[in-house]
């Protein structure tokens, strides 16, 4: 017997793209760097929130890529050989994290608060409509 996978099963035609979503989410970094949440904030609202404490606005880049929502950072460090630490336990890495988007999905806004980076999203509900397709002889 020959098991199908997923995305030639005959039941889900069109779906191939969730196969690639599903790989591209396996591949993401499971570092756990930098932490964040996601809330429902409305019915077709949502908000992703990054703990960023020591980024500015200008070590920051967000960008949609192929559905895919990037979140850069880099801090950059003008005084690095001035400052001596006895500990350093606030992260100063470079990091990336990605958010794999539904169709319809939008970012609605972004902001950096007292250390958080708050992105918000809202999501399009399709008007729903019924197609009737028409039978010609052939």
């Amino acid at each position: 017997m020959t098991k199908l996978s997923f995305p030639s099963h005959p039941l889900l035609l069109g779906f191939d793209q969730l196969e690639r979503l599903v790989e591209r989410t396996a591949r993401a970094g499971t570092d756990g760097y930098p932490p964040f949440n996601i809330e429902v904030t409305g019915q077709h609202s949502f908000r992703i929130t990054l703990a960023l404490a020591g980024f500015r606005e200008e070590d920051l880049s967000i960008t949609i890529e192929k559905r895919q929502l990037l979140v850069r950072g880099q801090q950059q460090e003008s005084d690095k050989d001035a400052r001596v630490f006895l500990h350093r336990g606030i992260a100063a890495r470079q990091f990336q994290r990605a958010f794999a988007l539904a169709d319809g999905v939008e970012v609605a806004q972004a902001r950096l608060e007292n250390g958080l980076l708050h992105i918000d999203l809202t999501r399009n509900e399709p008007e729903e409509h019924v197609q009737t397709v028409t039978i010609t002889r052939g």
